[in-house]
């Protein structure tokens, strides 16, 4: 029983750090309809510059943190305005290529430094040993990691339900034209979603160099994960980045732990969350929380156009969310 419980908060915490860098991956989908495929160098360069600040600054761990959050946020903006914002109105797979060509030019710039080869860690700064939960021995770093991360969803959490900005960006996300027809700057919300997206990679590397230490090819990985994670949560879903995140974490762990002992070589944890991606997707092509659509259009919207009124919809399942509203 405490193998098995020690798998799972493992799987939990790691599945935790898939939800954070999801969670950038879905902002920049749900307010441009486009994927970010540089999220993995995100993530390297994130936890390369909390290091770079607690060795060669000497700032404490939770400033350096602070440091590298908001310089990584600053590299989602500054890429949005020079790079992405002249391709408004361009073919999706255009901007897709260019996200493409961004995470190679990022790739080739870490290489380029020190922290381009070879394995780092953080300096000691918790003491050795854990503690025992339910019988499953959880270590410093472990603990850490989850607070860590809890906080920062809950931050987020609290941004969007409550901040003015916040809600601005949730109605983007939701109907561009009506968000523009009060007033909301669309193109400034595109800008902060890819600042929030690399806010949310450094919190996702700088989590797993706490954990496992730091390695160019293991953070780019990470990103990597993020697309079965977003692709079986829904790609427009916020909750369902988390909720799959923390599946697909777990069941890494529990395959590792249970079915490698019986697979020549092992590699189990990396193909059984596919496996199970596949056949969620045969039942949910749009994920567990995604948004249904008929041919790019929402299925309310294709229920009201097919004939059927609005107060129709509305009886027959229940008032419109904030954003769907229709004349």
């Amino acid at each position: 029983m405490s193998f098995f419980l020690q798998l799972l908060f493992s799987g939990v915490v790691l599945g935790l750090v898939y939800a954070l860098a999801a969670l950038g991956f879905v902002l920049i989908y749900k307010a441009g309809r486009v994927g970010n495929f540089a999220q993995g160098q995100f993530i390297a360069i994130g936890a390369f510059l909390a290091y770079w600040a607690m060795v060669a600054l000497g700032a404490p761990f939770l400033l350096a943190a602070a440091l590298a959050l908001a310089l990584t946020a600053l590299l989602g903006f500054g890429v949005e305005r020079v790079f992405l914002k002249r391709m408004v109105g361009q073919p999706i797979i255009s901007v897709i290529m260019a996200t493409i060509g961004l995470a190679s030019l990022l790739d080739g710039l870490i290489h380029l430094t020190p922290f381009g080869a070879g394995n780092f860690s953080y300096p000691a700064f918790l003491p050795s040993g854990g503690v025992a939960l339910l019988g499953a021995q959880v270590s410093y770093p472990q603990l850490l990691a989850l607070g860590f991360t809890l906080a920062f969803l809950a931050l987020f959490t609290w941004f969007f339900q409550r901040s003015t900005l916040g809600i601005a960006m949730r109605s983007v996300a939701d109907d561009q034209m009506a968000a523009m027809s009060l007033g909301v700057s669309v193109e400034k919300v595109f800008a902060l979603a890819w600042a929030a997206a690399g806010l949310t990679a450094a919190a996702a590397g700088i989590v797993v160099g706490t954990i496992a230490g730091l390695n160019l090819d293991g953070l780019v990985h990470i990103g990597l994960r993020v697309f079965p994670v977003v692709i079986l949560g829904g790609l427009d879903s916020i909750p369902g980045a988390v909720v799959a995140g923390i599946l697909i974490g777990v069941l890494e762990n529990l395959a590792a732990g249970y079915l490698d002992p019986f697979v020549p070589g092992g590699g189990t944890r990396d193909v059984f969350p596919f496996l199970v991606l596949l056949l969620v997707l045969w039942f949910k092509p749009h994920g567990l929380f995604g948004t249904e659509e008929i041919g790019g259009t929402p299925v309310i919207a294709m229920e009201l156009v097919s004939g059927g009124t609005l107060q129709d919809h509305v009886r027959a399942k229940g008032p419109l969310p904030v954003g769907e509203a229709v004349d």
